[in-house]
């Protein structure tokens, strides 16, 4: 009787802890969403099945991965790329939370890997492996990881848009390519090309409601299926990136210059009748909203399905930031550093994360730098010839606002971090000056050379006269010095004297400017030669 008693008050009081505990889960679980103590946006997402076995086969999986992990690294030093690629995957999937694992294996594919093999091709293969990895599958499952985001941003900026890697002309006319048939060339002015992105942004989020919205969609999706039924299932009708693909590269075979001098329009009508049948669908008047209004449909979903990237942030960044060109890798790298940081700094608040938190920064205003540089794209899909990239100077104003911003949020930093962001700045806007100069634009950079009298000059915590020169003075001084450690720095010098030449000199009759632009950039090109 007496070990009856006693098993029931034990059981009694497991029964009040069990209630008890479960009071306070729900609590628990909101306090750590809300302090974003979770590696995904809600705790009570559902994880994919592997993880789950993951899960379950408790401390074996760390032998597991290990085993994984020693097994990579051989069969690496073998040249057993594709392998590895398989063996990285299973990794990921058993630790799929633990963002360092993502970093290392696309890090692994986009830099050690692709530089075994032996061709630009096979180089950009891994690259672009690497990159899908972290961006298509490490981010949806840590979309708070700042240091995941940091890297991938680092990927575009340095991996495609450096010039460290033999291939990198082969790696930027593919990425160009490949976001000119997806999204198509974005008009030049900033107004223009804000509505052009919020029109994919606002596009309906289901076939469904596109055709309710605009019934002639369903129209044309009927006459599209019909035509392309007879072909093989990659060139069939479907919601996919094949067919987004498909309509790319028709809409770009209308506009290429190098499409038109070689008349493949009419080649492709006579000779490719999944074209033809394209060409005679998409490209009937009576259809022409419909195919605007899919063709922006597609676009979203693809972005999002295939790409992980949100068309409303792309239009946010563009509204907030500048105009994004998102053939250009630089796009991307502010694209992910500016997500990263709206998502993950707090969750690294702590002294000891600060420093990730200031690397993010630093990547997110240098890719404003390098757009100001390159940030004017023109590319031909049809064309071998590298994407053309010159000076867009809209964005020197873009960054002057936001160094504020980035200075006074790391200020306090340990290392001197805002001081880090000031030579920086001045460093960009000593080449701004240049640039404006060149292009015209004297009243402008006569203003950002009084500001920079002001901040390092004269007026500088220790003054000194390095910004008291006359302005064309100023200019000669920062031009051949520039060119020295800065090649790169003389064709936009080149742009912006001859933009200038053509616009002054053959609109407004100013003959002696044209003349000046001319011969300032012949004698340019001797310099180098």
């Amino acid at each position: 009787m007496r070990d009856k008693i006693i098993q029931l008050s034990f059981l009694a009081v497991l029964i009040g802890a069990l209630a008890g505990a479960g009071g306070l889960l729900r609590p628990i679980i909101e306090d750590a969403d809300e302090a974003r103590l979770r590696y995904t946006d809600v705790s009570i997402e559902g994880a994919p099945p592997i993880v789950a076995l993951g899960t379950a086969i408790g401390a074996l999986r760390g032998l597991v991965v290990d085993y994984l992990w020693i097994k990579v690294n051989i069969m690496k030093e073998k040249g057993l790329f594709y392998e590895v690629m398989s063996d990285a995957d299973l990794i990921t999937k058993l630790q799929p939370r633990f963002g360092q694992v993502w970093s290392f294996h696309g890090h692994n594919m986009a830099y050690n890997v692709s530089v075994m093999t032996d061709t630009p091709e096979e180089r950009w293969a891994w690259v672009k492996a690497g990159i899908d990895l972290v961006r298509n599958k490490g981010i949806r499952h840590n979309p708070n990881d700042l240091q995941l985001h940091k890297e991938l941003a680092f990927w575009f900026s340095h991996k495609i848009d450096g010039v460290s890697d033999d291939a990198h002309l082969h790696y930027k006319r593919e990425f160009a390519k490949e976001w000119h048939v997806l999204l198509g060339a974005p008009p030049y002015e900033s107004e223009s090309r804000l509505a052009w992105i919020k029109a994919i942004a606002d596009a309906p989020d289901s076939l469904a409601q596109l055709e309710k919205k605009n019934p002639d969609v369903a129209v044309l999706v009927d006459e599209l299926t019909e035509a392309l039924a007879g072909f093989d299932t990659q060139n069939q009708f479907s919601l996919d990136k094949s067919f987004l693909n498909n309509i790319g590269m028709w809409r770009a075979s209308k506009t290429s210059t190098f499409a038109k001098a070689l008349e493949l329009d009419v080649m492709f009508k006579r000779n490719d009748p999944i074209y033809q049948a394209m060409d005679d669908i998409m490209g009937d008047p009576e259809n022409r909203e419909a195919a605007v209004q899919l063709t922006l449909f597609l676009r979203k979903k693809i972005l999002l399905e295939e790409y992980n990237m949100d068309p409303q942030l792309m239009y946010e960044y563009t509204r907030d930031t500048g105009p994004l060109d998102w053939r250009h890798p630089q796009a991307h790298a502010l694209y992910w550093a500016r997500r990263g940081s709206e998502f993950g700094d707090s969750r690294y608040k702590e002294d000891d994360n600060l420093p990730k938190i200031m690397n993010n920064d630093r990547i997110f205003i240098q890719s404003m730098q390098a757009l100001a540089r390159t940030g004017t794209m023109n590319v031909d899909p049809f064309s071998e010839d590298n994407p053309g990239k010159l000076a867009d100077n809209r964005w020197i104003d873009v960054l002057d606002g936001y160094f504020r911003d980035l200075y006074d949020k790391h200020y306090d930093s340990r290392g001197a971090g805002g001081d880090t962001f000031a030579g920086f700045y001045e460093n960009f806007m000593k080449s701004a000056v240049r640039l404006l100069f060149r292009a015209g634009e004297r009243e402008r950079a006569q203003e950002i050379l009084d500001r920079l009298d002001t901040l390092f000059g004269r007026g500088g915590l220790v003054p000194n006269a390095a910004y008291s020169a006359p302005l064309d003075m100023f200019v000669q001084q920062e031009t051949y010095g520039a060119y020295l450690d800065q090649p790169w720095a003389a064709y936009g010098d080149v742009q912006a004297a001859l933009m200038r030449g053509y616009r002054e000199g053959l609109l407004l009759g100013r003959e002696g400017v044209l003349e000046d632009a001319i011969k300032f950039a012949r004698d340019l090109t001797l310099y180098f030669k």
